[in-house]
């Protein structure tokens, strides 16, 4: 008999292949530390913690300005300048010489209290020949403030500054508070502008990220002169705004175009973990505040302390604890060949994070950056193949990042 069990174990080791032939494990996630929500359980296999991966990419890191009050954004302009956002209301040029201009005049007033204030700033797609630019900033209003999108034509100069400023959108609506504005944009392919939103925090907001009437908990969708597209998911229905292109978002503080695919990819806070990777599409629900991972601030659960639910998207990938992401860009240069197709995300706790992406899977994770223990704000990949990021402090800064030399 044991004869006959040593025999059927050898058939089975032969199946698997060699028998001195070792898999080999996976890498430990970068996270080790207890989730805040130790009961929630992905819906699938690497939705979370995915195993670390150490390129092991030398880069330097250059500081091109100091000094700014908590930027927000920056923008890239045809002669090597940039555009950045000041959250107090302030928009900047950064000269290719590094100097910084003064403020760019001609800006709307700005609620700058919170998260409150100038927040993201984009170049039209044609910004050659008309010399548009967009931004985003919490706008004050009779009642309290809301999520505003804006743009003007930028003249430069010593003394810049923009003309025939013009609203193209408002989240409504209106609401009083300082927290969660979102308002990332991302211009599609195909012309359109995808605006971010967040629920405002409170209860009274929270509960509208459901709601077709109002624009909170949203991405929006409209054209640059601020009309809606015909093919919006929810045009003709009088119940629904019809800008709006998904639902069931927190707080939406990242958002970035494939530039492969040509498809939206969004970041959003989540509240005590669950912050999201979502490829927000046409009409879904993204289930905010029904179904989430992570928990209240209190450590009570959200809602019914469910993460699944009929008819409503599960996240490509969530954190638990969180990253606190802003920020969110593909890697298409050419300066760091290893990055290429890599998803950087900004980590207001004090890192960037770099993610491996497989068919909409995020198969690896690596944090950068942690040295400098700073709050990144945004990442962008510059023309010249050279990765940048602002930090969100007092003494805020413009960061590049390029291969080390030697």
């Amino acid at each position: 008999m044991r004869l006959r069990h040593l025999a059927l174990a050898a058939l089975v080791l032969s199946a698997c292949g060699p028998a001195n032939t070792v898999q080999a494990l996976p890498n430990p996630p970068v996270e080790t530390g207890p989730p805040n929500a130790p009961d929630q359980k992905p819906a699938f296999p690497q939705q979370t913690r995915a195993p670390e991966e150490k390129l092991g990419v030398a880069y330097q890191v250059e500081t091109l300005t100091a000094g700014l009050d908590h930027p927000w954004s920056l923008a890239f302009l045809p002669d090597g300048a940039k555009l950045v956002t000041e959250r107090a209301g302030r928009l900047r040029i950064l000269g290719a010489d590094g100097k910084l201009s003064p403020a760019v005049a001609g800006l709307p007033a700005v609620f700058a209290e919170g998260q409150g204030g100038l927040l993201d700033v984009a170049l039209d797609p044609d910004y050659a020949k008309n010399g548009l630019i967009y931004w985003t900033y919490a706008e004050p209003r009779d009642g309290g403030n809301g999520t505003t999108a804006a743009r003007g034509k930028l003249v430069l100069g010593a003394a810049p500054r923009l003309e025939n400023v013009q609203v193209i959108w408002r989240q409504l609506p209106t609401m009083d508070s300082a927290l969660h504005f979102g308002g990332r944009l991302a211009f599609a392919r195909d012309g359109a502008l995808f605006v971010t939103t967040g629920e405002r925090s409170f209860l009274p907001g929270r509960m509208q990220a459901q709601n077709l009437d109002a624009a909170l908990g949203k991405v929006v969708r409209i054209r640059p002169d601020g009309s809606i597209p015909a093919d919006n998911p929810y045009v003709g229905n009088p119940q629904a705004k019809p800008e709006i292109w998904s639902k069931g978002h927190r707080n939406v503080q990242g958002a970035t175009i494939n530039p492969w695919t040509g498809e939206l990819w969004t970041v959003e806070h989540g509240a005590k973990g669950g912050d999201e990777i979502n490829t927000p599409k046409a009409g879904k629900d993204y289930g905010w505040p029904t179904i989430t991972y992570g928990e209240e601030y209190s450590g009570k659960p959200i809602g019914e302390g469910i993460t699944q639910h009929a008819g409503m998207e599960q996240p490509i990938y969530y954190w638990d604890p969180v990253i606190a992401p802003s920020g969110l860009a593909f890697y298409d240069g050419s300066l760091f060949p290893a990055w290429k197709g890599s998803l950087f995300v900004g980590g207001l706790k004090g890192y960037l994070v770099r993610l491996t992406v497989k068919d909409h899977q995020v198969v690896g994770e690596e944090r950068l950056l942690s040295e400098l223990n700073v709050r990144i704000r945004d990442v962008k990949v510059g023309p010249d193949g050279a990765l940048y990021l602002v930090t969100d402090e007092d003494d805020g800064r413009v960061l590049k990042l390029t291969p080390k030399k030697g």
